[in-house]
């Protein structure tokens, strides 16, 4: 048995390098349970968000699921990174609200755009283009992206749990006696001494521990059932194909196609560039060495996703969770993988996790990739000023991809404008042109 045991070890050793990345099956396992409990909410979410253009939930419930366990597998297998996938928040709600319920498309046609840009997404990865648009962001902006996504993790962390609400100042202080909000401010303290004692099991820990107490504590649902029946993705499986021709090849298609490829594209960059670099991924020129396998897994996650019927799959920021548990291979994204799997099998037990126990996880991995901006240089304003739109937007535009487009297209202006030419270069501009257009032409 104990060969066995090491057997299997070695094995996983070999596959996924953890001796060469200082880490162990143990401390994955653990990372990417803690990245699965940070994210697990998008099985519900995902499921309510779809069942609003009429498709079914439970199907849709099932798809999210499998979607999510192919989509994370395959970054674990192809780029060994620790980083999980599933249908995108953003995402989602273009699809539904948007598309289906704005423009008065079928949720099929929906479905079918997501899979017209899953296939562009493999052409475009195939080809390098995406990988190059990787490539050309800056380092100085590339440490902004990391710490813009930490302000907006952090940010969503502290609205979920109310302890910032809408207010008659845009924002404001919630109700600090709330039950619920106290619930979350033990747990983040909790988290925060585990996290400073260096504690294993600092996130995950905390996440159990705060749901036990608000079950108990009546605050939160307790789950009436334990296990239940998977549900059946035969209403939603493969109906992309059933759209009718002449919407394929309409200029609205165009139109949907393309904004479904530009936010994916720039939240995926955005969160792979981010995550990595918490992780201290990115080589010595700050590239992602195997950016074309991780977006090929994305690619791989959004088309399958739209054969199965749910919205496009993406890289998620909340694997940020898992790195800062320990995780640094695929072993930790290919555990979360698994964890969706077997949600199906054990829905009412993970859909009961409550806000106020992963809020706390998503204001700590906040404050850690936070830290990136002690790496920005800003005595150079052609350097401050992009670096602080791109972090400051995108909590702010509650959007990764307008943080990287105000970024970009701000450095580029600046050093073109004060005869920096030479740290421009034409891929910025491109990309600069292309973000104006995409402005003034969809709003």
């Amino acid at each position: 048995m104990q060969t066995t045991q090491t057997t299997n070890r070695g094995w996983l050793d070999k596959t996924f390098k953890l001796s060469e990345n200082n880490t162990s099956v143990k401390t994955e396992v653990i990372a990417g349970i803690t990245t699965f409990m940070t994210m697990a909410y998008i099985l519900v979410v995902n499921a309510n968000v779809l069942s609003e253009t009429g498709m079914d939930k439970g199907a849709v419930f099932a798809a999210t699921a499998i979607a999510a366990f192919i989509g994370s597998c395959a970054m674990g297998l192809l780029a060994n990174y620790p980083i999980a996938l599933a249908p995108g928040m953003g995402l989602n709600a273009f699809f539904a609200y948007t598309v289906v319920l704005g423009m008065g498309y079928s949720w099929q046609f929906a479905l079918c755009a997501v899979l017209i840009e899953g296939i562009i997404f493999i052409l475009l990865t195939i080809t390098n283009v995406r990988e190059k648009i990787i490539d050309c962001i800056p380092p100085i902006l590339k440490h902004a992206v990391t710490a813009g996504i930490g302000l907006f993790i952090a940010f969503i962390g502290l609205a979920n749990a109310g302890i910032v609400v809408n207010g008659a100042t845009i924002l404001q202080l919630g109700d600090l006696t709330n039950p619920l909000v106290l619930l979350t401010l033990f747990g983040l303290i909790l988290a925060g001494i585990l996290l400073a004692k260096n504690i294993k099991g600092a996130f995950l820990l905390p996440m159990i521990f705060v749901s036990a107490i608000g079950m108990v504590a009546g605050l939160v649902q307790i789950p009436n059932a334990v296990v239940s029946a998977v549900p059946s993705i035969k209403p939603i499986f493969m109906q992309a194909f059933s759209v009718p021709m002449n919407q394929i090849f309409s200029f609205d298609m165009v139109v949907v196609v393309f904004t479904f490829l530009f936010v994916d594209l720039f939240d995926t960059v955005g969160c792979l560039v981010g995550v990595a670099s918490k992780g201290n991924m990115l080589d010595e020129n700050g590239k992602l060495p195997k950016a074309k396998q991780a977006l090929f897994a994305d690619a791989i996650g959004t088309t399958v996703g739209a054969l199965l019927g749910t919205s496009t799959v993406t890289a998620y920021v909340e694997s940020a969770s898992g790195i800062g548990e320990g995780g640094r291979t695929g072993l930790t994204s290919i555990t979360t993988g698994l964890m969706f799997l077997l949600a199906l099998f054990f829905a009412p037990i993970f859909t009961s996790i409550p806000t106020q126990a992963t809020a706390p996880v998503l204001i700590l991995v906040g404050v850690m990739m936070a830290s990136s901006l002690t790496k920005i240089d800003f005595n150079d304003f052609t350097n401050a000023i992009p670096a602080f739109l791109t972090f400051a937007m995108m909590p702010l535009a509650y959007s990764i991809a307008d943080g990287i487009i105000f970024g970009i297209i701000s450095f580029t202006v600046l050093k073109l404008a004060t005869n920096k030419k030479n740290e421009v270069n034409l891929s910025l501009i491109l990309l600069s042109i292309l973000f104006i257009l995409k402005f003034v032409f969809l709003k």
